[in-house]
């Protein structure tokens, strides 16, 4: 036994030698892939011009992607073929590489190999890029290969701009930055804002679309390249490389005069009678006897009627949807304003600070008065429970609502409950926000109702319920583009009985910022 033991022990020590005398860690019979990953690629670089042989490719020989520069358009930085590929950790990543002229003759959709052996790779520019090679080096492949739409937003791409460089991205719902007026076109630097952030979108002078008028809004796609400021640096660009790459989402720019900056859904311990109210924000100076709007309120509790998904959207009625008319009183840009079934103007419920001070528009009592033309009787315009049912808050132009009427802002509140068919067309309407789009802005499908398509996003309604919570929607508005430049976000504020109105219109606590216009 001792023998055999003894057998074994060297058996074991012999096969763990030899082993470890394969530096390169291959199994006889085994073969490196001649591609190595785009993402393995890159991290070779180290501030420093790198060459590419097989043995600084650890046995590799080249590259394969899917292209994704076009020259047609006459805007890209010439001689560059860029490709992508995900092959390590799920990871997109994106190489340029210089063949001079034959650049031009792929477009995005060919499938390629590249044989790097003998190229350099360097930064120029401020961009990663292999040097070195011709047209000869390249393969195609295949052609009209698929190109995963890629959104990303623009602080993503300002906080990491090496990820995305040399890759294809989309960004989506994009404004410019001044608003343009009729006469300006791409041609040259512009700002583009998609609600994250500014980000440079470069045109050459020598694009074929350089003179194209600019759109209100749009979708971008391109790819990332760079550009040197006056300080010396690199910052990143997005090039788009040809007309198809622009998607226009709007030739106009709608601007919403009341925006929904917060709720208070159930005070602090009392019943939810004669104590809800909610926020808004006006954009703009405002006389309700001039011209009206309306605030309406839809929730999904199965004990109220009628039942079932709302046939008619905000116009459901019953004790479904409560209706608030603003047709009296003026409120000035800038300026916060209330509605509620709040007659008392108390800040939170019985006992507590009168906020009468603040600008009330419509405060009663919608326990014993029915909505204004829409809606029962009804002390609980807005659910306070934890099921995750869904209510929600329209703000209309006009005192007419209608299955079809589209609100100018909306907000929403859970996701659960008969809240929308499909099949019968029902549901909640939903308006072009921060939140929410009429259409979907990538596959550019109708979807003009909450829970269609992408329109997902939703508060959540946190426990307890009864602890008189303000929903702080925190959020940047930009009165001269007409968009949301910071996209709203749910702070909850725990009232007391004893807080005041600053406490919902001013930064409380400490980091809680409230709904802002800016120009």
């Amino acid at each position: 036994m001792k023998t055999l033991i003894l057998y074994s022990s060297l058996l074991f020590s012999a096969l763990f030698l030899l082993a470890g005398c394969d530096k390169t860690g291959n199994f006889p019979g085994a073969e490196v892939n001649p591609h190595i990953a785009i993402y393995d690629l890159r991290s070779f670089y180290k501030g420093t011009d790198y060459p590419l042989t097989q043995s600084s490719m650890l046995g590799a020989i080249g590259v394969t992607g899917v292209v994704v520069s076009d020259h047609s358009g006459k805007n890209m930085t010439p001689g560059l073929l860029m490709i992508q590929n995900k092959w390590r950790l799920n990871e997109l990543r994106g190489i340029a590489i210089n063949i001079g002229a034959d650049a031009a003759n792929y477009v995005p959709g060919d499938s390629v190999t590249v044989k790097l052996l003998g190229g350099t790779m360097k930064r120029v520019d401020g961009m990663l890029q292999v040097t070195g090679l011709n047209g000869s080096a390249v393969v195609k492949v295949a052609s009209g290969k698929s190109i995963p739409v890629n959104r990303v937003p623009s602080s993503y791409i300002l906080a990491n701009p090496e990820k995305y460089e040399s890759t294809e991205v989309v960004i989506v719902k994009g404004g410019f930055d001044p608003v343009p007026a009729p006469t300006d076109t791409y041609s040259g630097d512009k700002l583009v804002n998609d609600g994250f952030g500014n980000f440079t979108l470069h045109t050459e002078t020598t694009a074929t679309f350089a003179g194209t008028a600019l759109p209100g809004m749009a979708n971008f796609f391109g790819v990332v390249e760079y550009a040197q400021s006056t300080d010396g640096k690199y910052s990143p660009q997005l090039r788009i490389r040809r007309p198809q790459d622009i998607t226009v989402l709007s030739s106009t720019i709608t601007k919403a005069a009341i925006l929904i900056s917060g709720f208070l859904a159930m005070p602090e311990g009392t019943p939810s009678t004669n104590g809800e109210y909610m926020q808004f924000l006006a954009t703009r100076d405002i006389d309700f006897a001039l011209t009206p709007f309306c605030v309406v309120t839809h929730n999904t509790n199965s004990a109220y009627q009628p039942t079932g998904v709302p046939l008619n959207g905000w116009a459901t009625g019953g004790r479904r949807s409560y209706k608030f008319d603003l047709k009296t009183g003026k409120v000035a840009k800038g300026q916060y304003f209330y509605v509620g079934g709040n007659s008392n103007k108390l800040i939170n419920g019985v006992g507590s600070t009168s906020i009468a001070n603040g600008k009330w528009i419509v405060a009663k009592n919608t326990g014993s008065l029915a909505g204004d033309g829409l809606g029962d009787i009804n002390a609980d315009l807005l659910l306070n429970g934890t099921s995750g049912f869904a209510d929600g808050i329209a703000v209309f132009e006009g005192l007419t609502v209608t299955k079809n009427t589209t609100p100018i802002d909306v907000i929403i509140t859970g996701a659960n409950g008969a809240i929308y068919n499909l099949a019968q067309e029902a549901g909640l309407r939903i308006a072009n926000t921060d939140w929410y789009d009429i259409v979907n802005p990538v596959t550019l499908e109708p979807q003009p109702l909450y829970k269609q398509g992408s329109n997902t996003i939703c508060l959540s309604r946190p426990a307890p319920t009864n602890a008189g919570f303000f929903y702080k929607l925190g959020g940047e508005y930009n009165i001269r583009l007409g968009r949301w430049v910071t996209a709203r976000a749910q702070n909850r504020v725990d009232l007391e009985i004893t807080s005041v109105l600053d406490e919902l219109e001013k930064e409380f606590p400490a980091g809680t910022i409230p709904t802002k216009v800016i120009e």
